[in-house]
């Protein structure tokens, strides 16, 4: 519903009797399988069958680093061990270094070439982000600060609902005195933009997916722009977990991983290779 105030959005559950979906679960499905599809038609393109056949145990590694990391990272985040056991509390960040640390020792048991998988990791995981963020619009998650423009969204049934109270108490947000507490505040649908930059990481990674540089180096490409991506979306996010110099820890954990992305970029170039040889 379009308002002055804003969109109001509601949780997407779907009820199967006693069995309840929400619209996280399954666009975080949605993602991984979506994961699977693209890493198995790549490697197949590039006739890399081995790592092909293997890809099924790798994305069930990627899956329990992903919720495993991103839990530890919120429990650590706030400083809570029983927040490991709450529904909510998955940080991308977390899911992330969980599943390149899982994925990593499968790829090393199964003896499989790392820099083989991590070429093309890089597009599946763009693909499948782009597909599981709108999980986070689905439940009311991850939403922004404050915002009165013609696209700005208010949950009242969000994880947490973006009212007034909880903006200023959990995120430290600034709202103009006497604002009602109870009040549901439109902010920015930064789950959204993710989602809309996830897509274009997908477009780019694909687009270079024929490189003749040394297989890795497109890990490289997404590390970059994951970093970029993840930087400048902190800048719109509700957040109180200001790190150093005025930036989010997860801006710092992306500037990290782009300056990684960089490393990948430079070690796996190949100064006779063209990045844009054709598929």
């Amino acid at each position: 519903m379009l308002a002055i105030d804003g969109i109001t959005a509601l949780p997407t559950v779907f009820k199967m009797g006693p069995i309840e979906l929400t619209g996280f679960g399954l666009a975080v499905l949605a993602g991984f399988v979506l994961a699977q599809i693209i890493c198995i038609r790549e490697l197949t393109r590039r006739g890399q069958l081995v790592e092909a056949d293997a890809m099924p145990d790798i994305i069930m590694a990627a899956l329990i680093g992903t919720l495993i990391g991103a839990k530890t990272y919120y429990v650590i985040l706030v400083g809570d061990v029983s927040a490991f056991f709450s529904r909510g509390g998955f940080v991308f960040w977390g899911g992330f270094i969980g599943a390149v640390i899982l994925c990593t020792l499968t790829v090393r048991w199964k003896k499989l070439s790392f820099f083989r998988i991590a070429d093309v990791a890089g597009i599946s995981i763009a693909g499948g982000y782009a597909v599981g963020r709108t999980g986070c619009w689905a439940v009311g998650d991850d939403y922004g600060r404050p915002w009165s423009g013609p696209f700005s969204v208010r949950f009242p049934e969000g994880a947490p609902p973006s009212t007034a109270q909880n903006l200023q108490s959990m995120f430290g947000v600034e709202l103009p005195p006497g604002t009602d507490p109870l009040e549901v505040i439109a902010v920015h649908p930064t789950q959204l933009y993710e989602v809309a930059m996830g897509f274009v990481m997908f477009l780019v990674l694909w687009r270079f997916r024929g490189h003749t540089h040394k297989v890795g180096w497109l890990a490289g490409v997404y590390c970059v722009l994951a970093g970029l991506e993840r930087f400048i979306v902190e800048f719109f996010r509700a957040k109180d977990d200001r790190f150093v110099a005025g930036l989010t820890i997860a801006q710092v954990i992306a500037l990290t991983i782009a300056v990684i992305g960089v490393g990948f970029l430079v070690a796996r170039r190949d100064p006779k290779g063209s990045a844009l040889a054709p598929v």
